[in-house]
């Protein structure tokens, strides 16, 4: 029991903090007069209350976090904070008269802290601006993780920031250090996270969105959340414009940020085309919205510059796991949507704000591939894994193979477990896939034109279960529950 207490420690602080974002819908509460501001009051007083009872109760044990402290932390993190969150949804729509299950605030607030983006809540054109922006802001302080963030303003702490970033961080790459302090890394990757957001409102507010629509599709835009404050999605605005916009700030959002923290320091840009990662995630979504594009031409689905368009947005929105949509592409030919499900798999980079398995580890898998078949015909030949220049580290294979070895039992069993509830093959297969990369929409009866709500509630808890270890990137998870992490 003791060995938590430094891990409940940080916890109690880090919900204090998260107190604080409620801060958010409250002042648009108070600014548009919607009556719910004593709610986001109560909602942040309870969620304060829990940490400072939390922190009070173990602020003397503020020992150095070690490597296992960092994954329990995340892990209950991830858990525990979409209680909270979930209060003011719980408050607020019961106020409305349009009250949420706990089951179903629990799941809107894991969809939005995860940035998946798939929501149980409809009629959301009619909702207060507070509760939309809760939903909204939640992704976009869920993209770059709270941790993230604790570990770049909260440096007095103690509590071992390198723990908490490697817990955090996601993909094999995550003990490089940017530079030797992890406070100064998570301050760097913040402030350009928080200099896309910026730049991304006013472009949508330039483009003719309201400065509210503009700010909350920001917050889900960088984020690769898709959460959106109309019903019809991206196509309430019939925007061409605003779509192409859209594209530019998903694809620089899917590239690792570190990439942009290098280029700052070093006063350069020479290193994104060289970072082989970067270039496959490129590759691979704007040939993919090009693949697209062709069959919907092809198939007489669009006029050529229609099928530019609607191809392209909805490849780049689905592979960066956003889940934005301007029409049902499940009315395309079949192709469409499966490899755009697909692709959502691969088509982020370790570092960005998209789920998945992420592209680094499908690069090293191909290249490992490679290595195999090359022995077949040459056993002697010494032929080491390469990532651009550096050579890829054997333990970092052995992770790779392992994290894809367990991400696939993952979907298997998990969906297994959705057909047992009669739920027909193509919803629960997709219905998986696309909460474990954090993407949203799915296939079959959870397409861009309906809801979760469709799912009963075992069926939206073991969702709940694969969105949370989408963004845990399921071995930290899975790590807990081996008799080795908790042996001293």
């Amino acid at each position: 029991m003791a060995d938590i207490l430094p891990v409940l420690r940080v916890l109690g602080v880090l919900l204090c903090m998260f107190g604080i974002s409620m801060s958010v819908p409250l002042a648009a509460s108070l600014w548009r007069h919607d009556g719910l501001w004593s709610l986001y009051a109560l909602s942040m007083l309870a969620t304060w209350l829990a940490g400072g009872v939390l922190w009070l109760q173990t602020r003397h044990h503020s020992r150095e976090l070690l490597p296992r402290h960092g994954v329990m932390l995340v892990s209950l993190v991830w858990v525990v904070l979409p209680l909270f969150a979930a209060l003011p949804l719980l408050l607020a729509t019961h106020q409305l008269g349009r009250p949420l299950s706990f089951t179903h605030a629990y799941f809107e607030a894991v969809s939005g802290l995860t940035t998946t983006g798939g929501t149980v809540m409809t009629q959301l054109d009619t909702l207060p601006l507070s509760v939309n922006l809760w939903r909204t802001f939640m992704q976009w302080i869920g993209g770059m993780g709270i941790l993230v963030l604790a570990v770049a303003v909260l440096p007095l702490l103690g509590v071992g920031g390198s723990q908490l970033f490697k817990a955090e961080a996601a993909g094999p790459v995550k003990d490089t250090k940017l530079t030797p302090r992890m406070t100064e890394t998570a301050k760097g990757l913040w402030g350009v996270y928080v200099f896309f957001s910026v730049a991304c409102a006013l472009a949508y507010w330039a483009a003719g969105m309201t400065p509210e629509d503009a700010l909350m599709h920001m917050f889900t835009t960088v984020s690769l959340g898709g959460l959106s404050s109309h019903d019809l999605s991206f196509a309430h605005f019939r925007s061409p414009l605003l779509e192409a916009i859209a594209v530019v700030f998903m694809l620089l959002a899917s590239c690792n940020f570190a990439l942009y923290f290098v280029a700052v320091r070093k006063r350069t840009l020479r290193g994104f085309w060289r970072d082989a990662e970067m270039r496959a995630t490129m590759v691979a979504l704007i040939g993919g919205g090009l693949v697209v594009a062709l069959l919907l031409w092809a198939k007489n689905v669009y006029t050529l510059s229609d099928a530019l368009r609607y191809g392209m947005f909805h490849v780049v929105s689905v592979a960066t796991t956003t889940g934005f949509a301007t029409t049902d592409y499940l009315a395309w030919p079949v192709f469409a949507p499966i490899f755009m499900l697909l692709l959502s798999g691969v088509a982020t980079s370790a570092g960005s704000t998209g789920g998945g398995i992420k592209m680094v580890r499908m690069l090293i898998l191909l290249k490992q591939a490679r290595r195999e078949l090359t022995r077949i015909v040459h056993p002697r030949a010494v032929q080491p894994v390469r990532l651009g220049d550096a050579v890829v580290d054997p333990r970092m294979i052995f992770s790779v193979l392992a994290f894809m070895l367990v991400y696939g039992a993952t979907v298997i069993t998990l969906s297994m477990v959705l057909l047992l509830t009669d739920l027909d093959p193509v919803t629960a297969f997709s219905a998986i896939l696309a909460s474990v990369h954090c993407m949203g929409p799915g296939l079959g009866q959870l397409g861009p034109a309906s809801s979760y709500a469709v799912l009963t509630d075992f069926q939206l808890w073991v969702c709940n279960l694969a969105m949370l270890l989408g963004r845990l990137e399921i071995l930290s998870f899975m790590a807990l529950l081996t008799p080795a992490f908790w042996r001293r």
